[in-house]
């Protein structure tokens, strides 16, 4: 479980490729705390530790993962938000974030405004998922990348979230340009009310 708060952005050391398969190195400063079998949230996604040093650490990404999410389209050298599992005697900073992706979304704009940036990302749109939750709503959250934000312009398959000057620094959003692929979660309370609500009728 995460709340979406990213801890800081990885550098990715190496990609090694295994059948169906991949396998990412990455270099942070807490890799030397890290232990095998750890999961840690990779651009959203919930990723287990598989080897590490006291300067890296790798992961694998399955078939499945790949399918749903960015991390396919990494090379050395690109920065990954980070989180650790969130503990639970401290504060829920974000929201409750599962670090299981749901699809992917593309940039279609980046707007400064005067010292924060608005970001729009859009999505394809299913009328059977979105009954599910798979959606946004106005003011509600949404985890990008493994961020935790607010959604803001909420439209029928796009939304825009604001970025403050902390958020763009100290995470991957500094390298988002129109084009590229994010990761999305949705909300999942609002999944299980939507399930919720079907259920019911």
């Amino acid at each position: 479980m995460f709340s979406g708060i990213v801890e800081e952005a990885a550098t990715v050391v190496a990609i090694d490729c295994e059948q169906g398969n991949i396998h990412i190195e990455l270099s942070c400063s807490f890799a030397g705390e890290l232990k095998i079998d750890q999961r840690v949230s990779h651009n959203g996604v919930c990723l287990t530790v598989v080897k590490k040093t006291d300067q890296t650490y790798t992961v694998t990404a399955i078939k499945e993962t790949l399918e749903r999410s960015n991390l396919g389209l990494l090379q050395a050298g690109d920065r990954v938000n980070l989180e650790r599992s969130m503990l639970m005697n401290g504060r829920l900073d974000g929201h409750i974030v599962q670090g299981h992706v749901d699809q992917t979304a593309v940039c279609t704009n980046v707007v400064e405004a005067d010292g924060s940036w608005y970001y729009t990302f859009e999505y394809p749109y299913n009328t059977e998922m979105a009954k599910q939750g798979y959606m946004t709503v106005e003011k509600g959250s949404v985890c990008v990348n493994g961020v935790s934000l607010t959604v803001c312009n909420s439209q029928r398959n796009t939304f825009e979230v604001a970025i403050i000057p902390y958020t763009y620094h100290q995470t991957n959003f500094n390298q988002i340009r129109k084009g590229t692929a994010v990761n999305l979660e949705f909300d999942i309370i609002g999944k299980y009310l939507s399930k919720l609500m079907t259920i019911n009728k």
